[in-house]
């Protein structure tokens, strides 16, 4: 029989199960079960309700509040959106709508407004005809905000009065009252983000900016403002309108390309599924353009799914039958055993599909994908029909998409045999390149490394001075294909890109398997000239085109090899930039000041040592060497001007080197970018350099 406890030892052993590692016997009691009350949830896990308490969470603050904004701009009510960057922090968001409700609530016995505030699941988005679709359809938006706010303020005008209430936390401070007379309607919701929840405090006005654009865009007709007030030196005001919706949308993506079609596709309709009562509205826009990549933005209620769902998967489906359809109609495909396939369809395809319905059904709080069924059905059938008009009033374009899906879809199977060829050689040879992959011993990805270098002359430094075990040397000859207008099949014809894609063992395109890495740190290590940063520049290209999944897995790096070696005397620095230049030339010639000053008696000595210092130095390798206040500098050109014991303890050792971590915050972004300064027209990337050479300080020519 176990020993009965006293109260006092019983309240030691009261805890929840997880805590003591079991539930044992009759300890595991009621008192064992902690209910947290009202918002208490949400700061107890916050990344379940906004994604992460890191930078994303925290815009994500401001995108849930706008949501309500949006929800009455869609249901017709709100015509003005203003979004307010300010000091101290703080986030002000206001609309015209009708305002948040702010008469007694009958169930909470307290008002609307403190309901709609301080309750997660309340708002005017579970029943009803409030909201016929809305955006914030988990009804924790503003409320999630209040909670990981240290101060959050909300006004409504309303019913001819001005009401405010605030709250810290999630808490009330004062009921709500009303402090005024306003013949006008809306919300402002003023917030600040509580620090003891975010890692970072600094909204990125550039994201904040994009994010409302774009909800723009999709809702028509509604004027965004985005005033930032944070810099009183410099306040910045910027807003927008766009009358044509996603035709608007459509010509924005495409800005920067050639486009394919003289005329859009564009349809938007309501579809009601027989036996429903509920109807769905269907937007979409698309056009081709003479590019090789494929963008596709799906929205659900104006929310961003960008892992697309059901509504994507509809459109997909409609545009390939619909092509395929008319290809064999007009005697493009004979064949009745050949299709186009998905892919061949898409090359070259701006797409936007959006959807709004009444209770959508999404993955996750973030809402990543959609999952309605429904939305498919009505897509599909939307864009079908609607395809089978717009391909007969559009004969022209309708030619010009089949030669191109033609085109796809003879690329596609030389692609598929070159991959094959690929694929063989690296299974035939053990993903090994002999004479000029050197491997490292390890087989374990999570602590292996290739280092990408140009030239067999840095290749030869690199493999003397890399660590054996851990660290593989692939050297690559000249510059690279560029592949941003290249085809797979082409692409693959090139010797040192074929190198590349056996060495990493992750194979290409549909056959593409992450899980095959070979190695968890892919660093590009190039020269620290204009030559190096075009093969980095092309290389990279590679990767955001072909290995876009490396990138996402944070696998890929860019080493960072010192600009100079700086050397007073005996001591020596190498350093990465031209401002440390200077500074490194300072702090040695204080330290060998110093260093005088106590060997006073020395000085005869020290000056010989000091003199046979810098001679040493200017004979080290073919690097250029200046002399500055008594100073040597060497810059150095080339990774191959470096003994191997110096690369690898500048760029190469673990404790020492400095490597970038590359991403893509906004891929829609990137692949703008990237088509203009690695596509095909030049005019765009003239205008891009006219219009960032002044940004350019430090020019290597």
């Amino acid at each position: 029989m176990p020993k009965k406890s006293t109260e006092k030892e019983a309240k030691k052993v009261t805890q929840p199960a997880s805590k003591r590692g079991e539930a044992s016997g009759n300890n595991y009691t009621a008192k064992d079960i902690y209910v947290l009350e009202g918002l208490e949830p949400v700061r107890k896990r916050p990344g379940m309700y906004i994604g992460s308490t890191g930078v994303d969470g925290l815009h994500h603050l401001i995108w849930e509040v706008v949501d309500n904004s949006f929800d009455e701009a869609m249901a017709g009510y709100a015509k003005n959106i203003r979004v307010e960057l300010l000091t101290g922090n703080r986030v002000a968001v206001t609309d015209d709508g009708r305002g948040i409700p702010v008469e007694t609530h009958k169930q909470t016995k307290k008002s609307a407004l403190e309901t709609v505030m301080t309750t997660l699941h309340a708002g005017g988005k579970f029943g009803g005809e409030s909201y016929k679709v809305s955006g914030g359809l988990h009804g924790v938006g503003v409320s999630v905000v209040c909670a990981l706010s240290i101060w959050m303020k909300a006004e409504v005008c309303r019913d001819h009065g001005l009401y405010e209430q605030e709250y810290k936390r999630g808490v009330p401070q004062a009921k709500v009252k009303k402090v005024g007379t306003n013949d006008a309607t809306g919300t402002k919701i003023t917030f600040e983000p509580d620090p003891e929840v975010f890692s970072e405090l600094v909204f990125d006005r550039k994201r904040i900016i994009d994010h409302l654009r774009q909800q723009a865009f999709l809702t028509k007709g509604i004027r965004i403002e985005v005033i930032d007030e944070r810099d009183p030196a410099a306040p910045f005001y910027h807003a927008f309108r766009f009358d044509g919706g996603l035709l608007s949308f459509l010509n924005y993506l495409s800005r920067t390309e050639k486009a394919l079609q003289e005329v859009p596709f564009y349809v938007q309709k309501e579809y009601k599924e027989e036996g429903k009562t509920q109807e769905l509205e269907v937007e979409t826009a698309f056009a081709y353009t003479d590019e090789l990549d494929t963008q596709e933005l799906s929205f659900a209620n104006n929310i961003y799914t960008p892992d697309g769902g059901m509504h994507l998967t509809g459109f997909r489906s409609a545009l390939t039958r619909s092509l395929n359809d008319y290809a064999r109609s007009e005697g493009y495909i004979k064949n009745s055993d050949e299709n186009l396939t998905g892919e061949d369809v898409r090359e070259g395809l701006v797409a936007i599909v959006s959807v709004k319905l009444r209770e959508p059904q999404f993955e996750g709080q973030t809402k990543a994908r959609l999952g309605s069924t429904e939305a498919r059905t009505a897509t599909e059938s939307v864009v079908g029909e609607e395809m089978k008009n717009f391909l007969e009033r559009n004969s022209q374009d309708a030619r010009r998409v089949i030669e191109k899906c033609l085109l796809a879809a003879k690329a596609r199977k030389a692609a598929k045999a070159a991959k094959d060829m690929v694929l063989r050689k690296g299974a035939f040879e053990g993903l090994t390149l002999p004479g000029k992959l050197a491997d490292c011993s390890s087989r374990d990805p999570a602590e292996s490394e290739l280092f990408i270098v140009e030239g067999d002359s840095a290749g030869g430094s690199a493999k003397s001075g890399r660590d054996r075990r851990t660290q593989a040397i692939l050297p690559l000859r000249g510059k690279i294909l560029n592949v941003e207008k290249a085809r797979i099949d082409k692409m693959l014809a090139n010797k040192e890109i074929k190198s590349l894609v056996v060495a990493i063992g992750t194979a290409i395109a549909e056959s593409f398997d992450l899980s095959k890495l070979r190695y968890h740190k892919v660093i590009l290590m190039t020269d620290a000239d204009v030559d190096g940063a075009h093969i980095r520049t092309l290389l990279l290209t590679l990767f955001y085109r072909y290995f876009p999944q490396i990138i996402a897995g944070g696998f890929l790096y860019i080493a960072q090899p010192p600009l100079y070696r700086v050397q007073v005397g005996k001591e020596f620095r190498y350093v990465y930039t031209e401002s440390a230049r200077e500074k490194a030339v300072l702090e040695l010639q204080k330290l060998k000041s110093e260093k005088r000053q106590v060997t006073e008696k020395s000085k005869k000595g020290k000056g010989k040592e000091a003199s046979e210092g810098e001679e040493a130095a200017g004979e080290e390798g073919n690097e250029t060497a200046e002399k500055q206040k008594g100073a040597n500098i060497q810059r150095y050109k080339g990774l191959g001007e470096m003994n191997p014991d110096q690369l690898w303890e500048t760029t190469m050792s673990q404790e020492n080197r400095v490597l970038k971590q590359v991403a893509v915050q906004d891929a829609e972004e990137a692949n703008r970018l990237f088509d203009i300064l690695m596509g095909e027209e030049v005019e765009p990337r003239k205008q891009f350099i006219q219009a960032h050479a002044i940004a350019v300080k430090n020019l290597d020519v």
